[in-house]
């Protein structure tokens, strides 16, 4: 729901979109898709501000609870430090059988679309944006020859579809950003319809169990031992809302990382600090043995570069330490 690379919520709703979508997705005059994926488990991620995500977690777990009970869908999260590369939003997987993977997506941007319109006293606009994350070998079903698919979805549903450009500044990164424009009703029928395709690719249904391949995964009710990754402290020129197309090399950010774990930051020799740094392209220092973050037995981790760069780094570093968690 947040516009793209921002870090804090941004939303465009309406009464009409609440009113609209308070039960289940506008259906199209034509047939609905084949339903002989209906039983087949599938999944869909999506971004969301740290700030979405945490209200949808809710206190202490109560409304990811809540949601996961009323639709049958596994709901995930990424944690509050793990960000999809290139932006500052957390990442959300939602797993289970269609019909409940789109119960849950509709009580989610529900959610957030009766905050946003309470918040913003009403004065929004009618169309809000979501941002789906497909991998980049599936955005060919949903374009079609000639594109024709996605034109057909952009018809039946009346929302706007756009397929961003892969981004080739990040290593290893294979998913791309489906944004997805309307009320909510329009929006829910074209993720209905970008689902269906999606389970129709044998390729995408056998890959979709690692839910964050960009950081350590973070089970949405998963509240127990910390994966080797404590805080995350912006140094005084870097700022909590950075600017996305940021390239200015001072930024930094301090993160704390498990003193018992520090090894696999730092490598034999330095090697895998080096190769961090040089993958990404951000200066990285590590405090002395001793230097703790405060209050706790987390060594001192600090990046400096452009937004980009941090990012990348962030995202290598909690790689790295979530070796042993997974093992």
């Amino acid at each position: 729901m947040a516009m793209e690379g921002a870090a804090q919520s941004e939303y465009n709703s309406s009464t009409e979109g609440i009113q609209e979508h308070s039960s289940s997705p506008r259906k199209s005059q034509s047939p609905p898709p084949s339903s002989d994926h209906e039983e087949n488990k599938i999944s869909i991620k999506f971004l969301l501000s740290n700030a979405e995500a945490g209200s949808i977690i809710g206190k202490g777990g109560s409304t990811i609870s809540d949601f996961q009970a009323r639709s049958g869908a596994r709901i995930q999260l990424s944690r509050n430090n793990e960000f999809f590369p290139g932006t500052m939003d957390r990442i959300v997987m939602v797993s289970g059988s269609i019909d409940d993977v789109l119960k849950a997506v509709d009580l989610i941007l529900n959610k957030l679309l009766d905050e946003s319109y309470v918040e913003d006293g009403g004065d929004v606009g009618p169309r809000s944006k979501v941002r789906l994350v497909v991998p980049n070998s599936s955005c060919g079903g949903i374009i079609g020859k000639g594109g024709s698919v996605i034109k057909s979805f952009i018809e039946d549903s009346r929302a706007g579809i756009k397929i961003l450009p892969q981004d080739e500044n990040f290593p290893g990164l294979h998913d791309r950003i489906v944004i997805v424009i309307g009320t909510l009703g329009e929006q829910m029928r074209a993720i209905e319809l970008i689902l269906y395709k999606l389970a129709e690719d044998t390729h995408y249904v056998q890959n979709m169990n690692a839910p964050f391949p960009y950081a350590a995964a973070y089970l949405g009710m998963n509240y127990g031992p910390p994966n080797g990754i404590g805080g995350r402290y912006p140094n005084n020129r870097y700022q909590n809302k950075m600017e996305p197309n940021s390239e200015d090399g001072n930024n930094s950010v301090t993160i704390g990382v498990a003193d018992e774990r520090i090894g696999l930051v730092l490598g034999r020799n330095g090697r895998s600090v080096m190769e961090i740094s040089q993958v990404s392209g951000a200066r990285i220092k590590i405090s002395d043995r001793g230097d703790f973050m405060s209050g706790t037995s987390d060594r001192k981790v600090t990046i400096t570069g452009s937004q980009r760069a941090i990012s990348i780094a962030e995202s290598m570093i909690s790689k790295k330490v979530a070796t042993v968690t997974e093992s």
